[in-house]
C-alpha cells in the first residue's frame, strides 16, 4: 500500500495548458478603402508615323530605350525631296523674270499711253479749232486707247507673274519643311518600343508606324468601384484629391492621388471608371500590367483591431477568446468591419476593427481555438499581432 501511495503522488503534475497561437489587442488608426483591381496605363501614347515618304536611311535609338522629346528617331532619304526643292527654285527663278519682264513692258506701254494721251488731247483742241480734220482727231483718239488698254493687259499680266512666284514660294517652303521631316524626331518624352521599320525600308507618308513611344512618368492606373461608392467619392473627392495605394510588386507602397471619375456606370459590371495617377519616377508601375488597388476614402483613427483570424461564430453572435493568467474566457464582440492590411507594418493579414468586447492589451487567441473551452488553461506558443 505504501508503495503505491508514493507511485501515485510522483506521478501527480499541473495539467499541461493547450498550445495556441496569442495575439495582443491594438488601437490604431485604420483607413477606409475601397479595394480594386486596375490596369496600368500611359498617360501618353504615340504611334510615331512618318510625315513625308521615302526610304528609311537610319534609326537613331536603341529600342525600349528612354528618349527626350526633340530627340531623332529615324532619317529618311532626302535625294528626291532635294531634287524636287531644286526644280521648284528654278521655277521660282523663271516666275521671277516673268514677273520683272512683264513690270518693265508695262512700264514701257505706260510711258506710250501717256504719250498718246498727250496726242489725243492737243488733237481734239485743234479740231475744235478746224486745223484737223474729224478723222485725224478720231485715230488719235482710237491710238490713245489702244495703248490705255495695252497697259491694263501689262498690269494683269504683272498680277498674274506675281501669283505665280508666291505659289512658287509656297512650294518651295512645303518642299524646305518635308526636308525638315526626313528627321522624325519624339514628339513626346517617353521609352520607346521596338522599331518596327528598319533602314531600307520604305515607308508611306502618315501611313506606317516607325514606333511607339510610352510616357511612363507620369503613369495611370484605372480600375472600377462599385456604383454604391459613387455618391461617397464624388463626395469625398470634392473636397479634397482622394488617395490612392498600390502595392508594387516589392511589397512597397506607391501612392498617387484621384484624378478621374467617369460619367457613366458600366451596366455590365455596375462599376464607375476612375484613373488614379502617380508619379512613378522609378519606373514602378508598368503599362499593361494589373494592379490591386485601394481607394482611401478616410481614416478612423484610434480604433481596436485584432486578427480577423481571432473572431469566431457562436450561436448568440461573434467572440474572441481572451486569455488572462493563463486561463481563456469567451468574450462576445462587436465587429464594425473588416480591412485587409497584408502590408500592415503593426499587423498582417486581415484584420477586424471593433466596437465593443476587448480593450487594446488584452491578450486574445489567434490561432487554435478549437480545443478550448470557457476556463481551459492555455499555453502560449508565440505572440502575433503586436508586442
Amino acid at each position: 500500500m505504501s508503495c503505491s501511495r508514493v507511485v501515485a503522488h510522483a506521478n501527480t503534475s499541473p495539467p499541461e495548458g493547450i498550445p495556441v497561437h496569442v495575439a495582443h489587442v491594438l488601437s490604431q488608426d485604420v483607413p477606409l478603402e475601397i479595394a480594386a483591381v486596375g490596369n496600368v496605363e500611359a498617360v501618353e501614347r504615340v504611334d510615331v508615323k512618318p510625315r513625308i515618304a521615302g526610304q528609311i536611311r537610319s534609326v537613331a535609338f536603341a529600342e525600349g530605350q528612354n528618349v527626350k522629346k526633340g530627340q531623332l528617331l529615324f532619317t529618311i532619304d532626302r535625294d528626291t525631296t532635294n531634287r524636287q526643292q531644286a526644280q521648284q527654285q528654278a521655277e521660282l527663278d523663271r516666275d521671277i523674270a516673268i514677273e520683272q519682264q512683264a513690270v518693265a513692258v508695262a512700264a514701257r506701254d505706260a510711258a506710250s499711253q501717256k504719250q498718246s494721251q498727250s496726242e489725243a488731247d492737243v488733237a481734239v483742241k485743234l479740231g475744235e479749232l478746224g486745223v484737223l480734220s474729224g478723222q485725224s482727231v478720231n485715230q488719235a483718239i482710237t491710238a490713245s486707247e489702244t495703248t490705255r488698254s495695252s497697259l491694263h493687259a501689262d498690269q494683269a499680266a504683272i498680277a498674274a507673274a506675281a501669283g505665280a512666284v508666291r505659289a512658287d514660294h509656297a512650294r518651295l517652303a512645303q518642299t524646305k519643311l518635308q526636308l525638315n521631316f526626313a528627321d522624325v524626331v519624339a514628339p513626346i518624352a517617353g521609352r520607346a518600343g521596338a522599331a518596327i521599320v528598319k533602314a531600307g525600308n520604305v515607308v508611306l507618308e502618315n501611313d506606317t508606324t516607325l514606333v511607339t513611344l510610352l510616357q511612363l512618368a507620369p503613369i495611370r492606373v484605372v480600375f472600377g468601384v462599385p456604383e454604391q461608392s459613387l455618391a461617397e467619392v464624388q463626395r469625398l473627392n470634392a473636397v479634397g484629391s482622394l488617395k490612392v495605394e498600390i502595392e508594387s510588386g516589392d511589397h512597397h507602397l506607391v501612392e498617387g492621388h484621384l484624378d478621374f471619375i467617369d460619367n457613366t456606370v458600366d451596366p455590365k459590371t455596375g462599376t464607375v471608371r476612375m484613373k488614379a495617377t502617380f508619379s512613378n519616377i522609378d519606373r514602378t508601375l508598368w503599362p499593361g500590367e494589373f494592379v490591386n488597388v485601394r481607394l482611401r476614402l478616410r481614416v478612423d483613427v484610434r480604433q481596436i483591431v485584432v486578427p480577423q483570424s481571432a473572431i469566431q461564430q457562436g450561436l448568440e453572435g461573434k467572440y474572441a477568446w481572451r486569455v488572462q493568467s493563463g486561463v481563456a474566457t469567451m468574450v462576445p464582440v462587436t465587429v464594425l468591419r473588416t480591412y485587409s492590411a497584408a502590408i500592415s507594418s503593426q499587423a498582417g493579414g486581415e484584420v477586424a476593427v471593433l466596437g465593443s468586447g476587448l480593450s487594446p492589451g488584452d491578450v486574445i487567441v489567434a490561432e487554435g481555438q478549437l480545443r478550448l473551452t470557457p476556463g481551459a488553461r492555455v499555453s502560449s506558443i508565440n505572440t502575433q499581432f503586436g508586442r
